[in-house]
């Protein structure tokens, strides 16, 4: 059983580290500064300037399928190269990539909303989420009544990210009450639209206690046509749980450089902070702190790697997702939290990204499936031996 990356693999997240370290770290502190002042971290502008310098070294569209003019990527490599980009809170992604329903999308769909998405001239954001739903995706309420040739739409979804920058959203709509169940939860009869942001919906920004900027969306009376619809007419929640579960290995990925180097500067900070004469590297309780973090990351690295890799092999990996999802956002706030106790007072201000990374990282608890969904689908697929004790090697 060989652990090592490849010769590829290496090449690829070496120049993505170097990209990190030389052209967004030593942003950090301006964008400190701006949040500070409630301003982006990151213009518009800049953020292009930057995803275009890492055109130029062939880094666009990460996953994109290459007949796309994309990289195609593995999932490993995906996640690998997620990981570098979280060592640094300057709010980074790279280019060229689109929501991947989007490619289900019928020819004309795609010359209109696929390929400029891919190319940076257009901006997606999807929403089913609902105020009243939550992490109950099928309790959707917002409704597209057909009136000749028209879908009219009607209905607020809520902590849709992108949502206020997007020029046009795919939405989940039910289109058949009919096809309700007897708790007003729905499977079939939701259909996805793909509406521009001039055919009438509005955003509202939701302020949260991280910079991330979520966005509710409102839907008066928005008409659309026919030719608006996603995949096929009472099939979009397939679509949206292939999107939701496409990636959530991602988002424990970037909390792996996150947690590299909030460890990183708990060993510095342990090594040369002094008290009572000694540093506080001899002290136990930080000994164990420092230990526990070191542990419980290469745990995350391991869970992580194992379901991305499970997808590059087409096996079922939303089980392996799952509990990547859920060990990363729980040992993930508990690494940075210790981090935060070693520097003391210090951690706690806004002279160092700690407290920044504190209140990201909260967030992954929550977003793209909760820590309580994500230990029921893991006890659920348990107790129904769905998957077996042991996984893969069981």
């Amino acid at each position: 059983m060989d652990f090592s990356l490849s010769v590829e693999e290496r090449e690829v997240r070496d120049w993505v580290r170097t990209f990190v370290q030389r052209d967004l770290m030593p942003r950090e502190q301006e964008v400190l500064r701006r949040e500070r002042a409630g301003q982006p971290g990151l213009t518009g502008e800049e953020l292009r300037e930057l995803q275009l310098k890492a055109k130029e070294s062939g880094f666009w569209g990460v996953q994109t399928p290459e007949e796309y003019g994309g990289m195609g990527l593995s999932a490993v490599m995906t996640a690998l190269l997620e990981a570098e980009l979280g060592r640094t809170f300057v709010p980074f992604r790279f280019g060229g990539a689109a929501d991947n329903i989007l490619y289900y999308a019928n020819d004309e769909q795609k010359e209109r909303y696929l390929l400029p998405t891919i190319s940076g001239e257009r901006k997606s954001c999807f929403a089913i989420t609902e105020p009243g739903a939550g992490s109950d995706a099928k309790a959707i309420r917002t409704s597209a009544r057909k009136d000749g040739t028209d879908w009219v739409i009607n209905g607020e979804k809520t902590f849709i990210t992108g949502g206020n920058e997007a020029d046009f959203v795919m939405v989940f709509a039910i289109t058949d009450p009919a096809a309700l169940n007897s708790r007003g939860q729905a499977n079939g009869g939701v259909t996805c639209f793909l509406v521009d942001r001039d055919a009438g919906w509005k955003s509202e920004y939701i302020d949260t206690m991280g910079e991330w900027g979520p966005a509710a969306l409102v839907f008066e009376d928005v008409r659309v046509p026919e030719t608006q619809i996603l995949g096929e007419l009472g099939h979009g929640f397939d679509l949206a749980m292939q999107w939701i579960g496409a990636g959530r290995y991602l988002l424990p990925a970037r909390a792996i450089g996150s947690c590299e180097r909030l460890i990183s500067m708990a060993i510095e900070h342990a090594n040369t902070r002094e008290t009572f004469g000694q540093k506080i590297a001899e002290r136990q309780a930080i000994q164990w702190m420092i230990a526990d973090s070191g542990t419980e990351l290469e745990a995350l690295r391991w869970l992580v790697l194992h379901a991305a890799w499970q997808v590059d092999q087409k096996l079922d990996s939303r089980h392996a997702q799952s509990m990547a999802k859920l060990y990363g956002g729980v040992k993930a706030n508990e690494i940075v939290d210790r981090v935060l106790q070693i520097h003391g007072g210090m951690g706690y201000t806004r002279e160092l990204p700690v407290e920044r990374w504190y209140r990201e990282l909260r967030l992954l608890r929550i977003y793209e499936g909760t820590d309580e969904i994500q230990r029921r689908t893991i006890a659920r697929n348990l107790l129904k031996g769905h998957v077996k004790v042991g996984g893969t090697l069981g």
